[in-house]
């Protein structure tokens, strides 16, 4: 199913690497607009350099979406709102968690609606099953050996244990 007429949206994230909870999000943003435009950041600034390269990130959710005709995704390196700007979008959809990405994501909200008032954020809750996981999660469960299955896509698994083993 494809969006009801609610114009374009941008998902932004790390996406380092892509779970299970963002392509929920993402699936669920993509039945309610039109164009949901998955935006991966190039370089993170409140985290540590990513694992995986922008371009193979992209890749990574590429290969999950290919079923979804109203889903692109592109890596950018600006501001998001100019990302949205430039790509035609009325919307930023985050997924939220916990009380601590509350926090982070209001103050982000504050600041984009200062920068772009017309652009709006919309936050979907996590579904249950995805509440705990997190990329970060992943990755130390992965560096631990622990099993990742079902958090993470299969390839996305392989290529955090190669990665990891380093």
């Amino acid at each position: 199913m494809a969006g009801n007429g609610h114009g374009t949206a941008v998902c932004p994230g790390s996406y380092d690497p892509v779970t299970f909870g963002h392509l929920d999000i993402i699936r669920r943003a993509a039945q309610v607009f039109d164009n949901v435009l998955v935006a991966v950041v190039n370089q993170p600034v409140r985290k540590q350099k990513p694992l995986f390269p922008a371009d193979e990130r992209v890749g990574f959710i590429e290969a999950e979406i290919e079923d979804l005709r109203n889903v692109q995704v592109k890596s950018f390196d600006t501001l998001i709102v100019e990302f949205a700007r430039d790509n035609g979008a009325n919307a930023i959809v985050k997924g939220l968690r916990a009380i601590s990405d509350f926090e982070y994501e209001f103050e982000m909200n504050q600041l984009n609606r200062k920068m772009a008032p017309d652009i709006e954020s919309i936050y979907m809750f996590s579904s249950p099953q995805y509440t705990f996981l997190s990329s970060s999660g992943v990755k130390e469960l992965a560096m631990f050996g622990g099993d990742i299955e079902g958090l993470v896509p299969p390839a996305v698994a392989t290529r955090l244990e190669e990665e990891l083993k380093r």
